[in-house]
This record gives C-alpha cells, sequence and structure tokens, in this order.
C-alpha cells in the first residue's frame, strides 16, 4: 500500500461512510467523523435518524425497535462494511461494534482491525 497520511484515510473513511447510510440505509448523517487509534477504526455519524424514527424514540418500546432494527441492518451489511475497510486501508477486519444513541441521534461504529493501521500511515 503507497503510504497515506492519517488524514487521508480518516476523511476517505468518513466520506464512504456517508455514502454507505445514504445507499445503504436510505439517509445519509448530516456528519461522520473518523479517527485512527493503532488497531482501531472509530468512526462517529451525527443526524442519522429519519423523521419517522425520531418520532418512536418518544417511548422505550420505540428506542427499544430502532435499536434492533439498526443492529439487524448493519449485521446484514457487515461484508460490505467490512470490504469498505479493506479497500481504504488494504488491511481487513478483525470485528465490528456499533450502537446508536436515540437521544442524540448519533451511530458509532468501531472496527477493530488485523493489523496496526498507524504504522502504515505518513506523518505528513
Amino acid at each position: 500500500m503507497k503510504k497515506k497520511t492519517r488524514g487521508q484515510i480518516e476523511a476517505k473513511i468518513s466520506e464512504t461512510m456517508i455514502k454507505f447510510e445514504k445507499e445503504f440505509m436510505g439517509r445519509g448523517p448530516e456528519e461522520a467523523k473518523t479517527w485512527i487509534f493503532k488497531d482501531l477504526i472509530l468512526v462517529r455519524l451525527r443526524g442519522v435518524l429519519t423523521p419517522a424514527e425520531e418520532r418512536l424514540t418518544k417511548t422505550p418500546q420505540g428506542r427499544e425497535l430502532i435499536k434492533k432494527v439498526r443492529r439487524e441492518l448493519v449485521e446484514n451489511a457487515r461484508c460490505l462494511l467490512e470490504k469498505i475497510i479493506f479497500d481504504i486501508t488494504q488491511v481487513k477486519v478483525k470485528s465490528l461494534h456499533t450502537d446508536i444513541s436515540t437521544k442524540s441521534g448519533e451511530r458509532i461504529i468501531v472496527f477493530t482491525l488485523e493489523e496496526n493501521l498507524e504504522e502504515k500511515l505518513t506523518n505528513a
């Protein structure tokens, strides 16, 4: 892999995650930010709830339903998400963890990698 800067990789992951959310989930986030820490990639997506989901957040049952559906959607897209990360970083994903806040409308996705990605990056 040609060495890229941390900023280049983080920006590309954020951009691609926005595209994924729009195409796969049907609605893109208002904002995406990515951080790389050794063998971890942390992605924070803000503003991911649809207007219908925002109405569902008013009840405990609605909040649980949103979390359950979003978890299932991500599980169904796991192979695609792992491919996205590999295509950008050339490092395989070991595991993926995610949660969505029905209060703030944020989704957090953490990718654990099989290698330390920082070692492949330039500091420029």
